[in-house]
């Protein structure tokens, strides 16, 4: 039964409270000294990440997950690299170190409800998971309304001021103030192409710079996607004007004109960019939305989030399937998610209703 008052302890607080209790069932035989001290390591760990003056129960889902995903890309201090040998790629802890301390997180935040340090326990919000194989990593689940809304306007300001002053965004995200390594107006069309299109990650970084055209003033976007197949998706117009402005001015700091076949999207050292640099612009972007409509999504749970507002929004599926690039209908109902609310709204906008309404009116 959960006490009647709310213990605000802090997480460095909460923290050590979880250690002694975890320690003491040593001495009866409930657990072994390994394993306490395995619990004590990751306790500490997660304070450390998430910030130890912070209160228990301020954290949500979304704090929750970026300390899971900071942890998959802590350095292993255990796994010493020799000396003139190139780190390893991919996430630095294993994949059962990552779901070992998930386990340890979610056992502290079990134990959190019942001795009142939090009201809620925000695991049930977390949306990254342990996988068998790779990790830990975040569900491909669609952002709401307003996440996506928040995202998306992030962007769009991005793109519009290319984040300030090259002086002040060096200041604060600690991006180099030279031309030639701004990302800014990069990362925004990144992020408005995922959440406005959907393309698959691969198709995003094998867009070449000749494969947007303009034709009767709408801009069109020629993916290249499975199975050799083409699509030619018109952008919106918002959408448009931030990839004129990154062809512009923002790529490879208005340098030479581009060459046939050449990658649209350029890392700061003039390289196309990788698949797996794509995640790390969308939490940048992430970092300047509302922490309430805040979300870790993935690239494909972008693509989850086109299909499933253009659908929500009653969009003919066809054209839904032609956007995403879908050989049959049948695949489409895989990416629409389920919205909190929908059910609500499509029963008070009844079809059946709507003629006796118009006549009360």
């Amino acid at each position: 039964m959960r006490p009647a008052a709310l213990n605000r302890l802090t997480v460095q607080e909460a923290g050590d409270r979880y250690v002694e209790l975890v320690r003491a069932r040593t001495l009866t035989g409930g657990l072994s000294p390994a394993t306490a001290e395995v619990y004590a390591r990751d306790v500490a760990t997660f304070a450390d990440l998430a910030g130890g003056g912070r209160v228990l129960d301020d954290l949500d889902g979304a704090d929750v997950d970026a300390v899971l995903l900071a942890f998959a890309r802590k350095p292993d201090g255990r796994r010493a690299v020799p000396e003139g040998r190139a780190a390893p790629q991919g996430p630095a802890q294993s994949a059962s170190s990552q779901a070992r301390f998930r386990r340890s997180v979610s056992a502290m935040f079990k134990h959190a409800v019942l001795a009142g340090w939090v009201q809620v326990d925000p695991m049930t919000a977390a949306t990254v998971s342990a996988r068998e194989r790779g990790g830990l990593r975040a569900e491909r689940r669609a952002l709401t309304r307003e996440q996506a809304t928040g995202l998306i306007g992030a962007a769009r300001r991005l793109g519009e001021d290319g984040g300030g002053p090259a002086g002040e965004r060096a200041a604060r995200d600690g991006a180099a103030a030279r031309r030639d390594q701004r990302t800014e107006v990069r990362d925004a069309l990144v992020v408005l192409l995922l959440a406005t299109v959907g393309p698959r990650v691969s198709e995003l970084v094998r867009a070449n710079v000749e494969d947007f055209y303009t034709n009767d003033g709408v801009r069109y976007w020629r993916i290249f996607g499975k199975g050799g197949r083409t699509r030619d998706v018109p952008l919106p117009g918002d959408v448009a004007l931030v990839l004129d402005a990154y062809l512009a001015g923002e790529r490879r700091g208005g340098g030479p004109a581009v060459a046939a076949g050449e990658a649209l999207l350029l890392s700061w050292r003039g390289r196309r960019l990788a698949r797996g640099d794509v995640q790390g612009v969308i939490d940048r972007v992430q970092r300047r939305v509302d922490p309430a409509h805040r979300r870790t999504v993935t690239p494909h749970g972008l693509r989850h989030t086109t299909a499933t507002h253009l659908l929500a929004d009653a969009v003919d599926m066809d054209a839904v399937r032609r956007v995403l690039g879908h050989g049959d209908l049948s695949t489409l109902g895989r990416y629409r998610d389920e919205l909190p609310g929908e059910l609500e709204v499509a029963m008070r906008s009844h079809p059946l209703l709507r003629d006796r309404d118009r006549d009360r009116g």
